[in-house]
């Protein structure tokens, strides 16, 4: 007897969920859960962690990236309006350094920043500022990209209007346009806020002291005194207790806009 077609639908996910049962099953049975207790998330271990990992490594991500987005956005959008500009050298600047940025690693740009810069002009630049610089730098290029197609998004209409009140191009972009750009961009703005965070992992590069270590250097460290695991998965949860909250930041403001839409 042939089934019907949600007849084969239920039977196709009641399969699926005895196979998953099955799977969870056999790992609760086969896992020596002691040994990964130990090995992944070892509670005496993780008591010591703290109160440093917070006062140091959490504070240290959050600097970083705040740092890394503010020098980003304030580029990005210097950028955005070269990209725009009606002088051709403006646009072929802000092409080049957008396409340059976006196709090379932001790994090399920190052993750039890092090591070339000092060496080859015999500077000396503070630890902050070059995580600045180097989050910042290549930030911008994905973010000069997203603020163009806000400002390209507000309707001409508004500019127009603008101008019809005896304002200039300048004085319109900057008091009626931008704002609404703003408005438009600040989901995917929020999001490369979350790449960023991730990001600033790349200090360890820079051979940090202990006082400026971020989580996942901070993780690094303790990994190497424990032994354990435990350390890592720590500092993977704090990456979550920043990443999380801004996620859901995103997906507020983008039922936002829709609903405005």
């Amino acid at each position: 007897m042939s089934l019907s077609k949600r007849q084969r639908t239920r039977v196709i996910r009641g399969s699926q969920y005895a196979l998953l049962a099955v799977i969870v099953v056999v790992v609760a049975l086969v896992a020596d859960w002691g040994q990964l207790r130990r090995a992944f998330f070892d509670v005496g271990i993780a008591r010591e962690l703290f109160p440093d990992i917070l006062t140091t490594a959490l504070v240290n991500t959050v600097l970083y990236t705040l740092l890394g987005f503010g020098f980003g956005l304030v580029l990005g959008l210097v950028l955005a309006l070269m990209r725009l500009s009606s002088v051709p050298p403006y646009r072929w600047i802000a092409v080049t350094y957008i396409e340059f940025f976006r196709g090379v690693p932001a790994l090399l740009v920190f052993i750039a920043l890092g090591f070339g810069v000092p060496l080859a002009f015999e500077v000396a630049l503070d630890q902050y500022v070059t995580v600045m610089l180097s989050l910042g730098l290549v930030g911008a290029a994905y973010m000069a990209e997203t603020i163009r197609a806000g400002i390209l998004a507000v309707p001409k209409g508004q500019t127009e209007a603008a101008r019809s009140l005896g304002m200039s191009h300048g004085r319109a972009m900057v008091s009626i346009v931008i704002p609404q750009a703003f408005r438009i961009v600040l989901p995917p703005l929020t999001n490369e806020l979350i790449l960023l965070t991730k990001d600033s992992s790349l200090v360890y590069l820079l051979g940090l002291s202990l006082g400026q270590y971020e989580l996942a250097n901070f993780g690094r460290d303790a990994l190497n005194e424990y032994k354990s695991l435990t350390p890592i998965l720590v500092a993977g949860l704090l990456y979550l207790v920043i990443t999380l909250p801004l996620g859901h930041l995103v997906r507020r403001l983008e039922a936002r806009t829709a609903k405005a839409r």
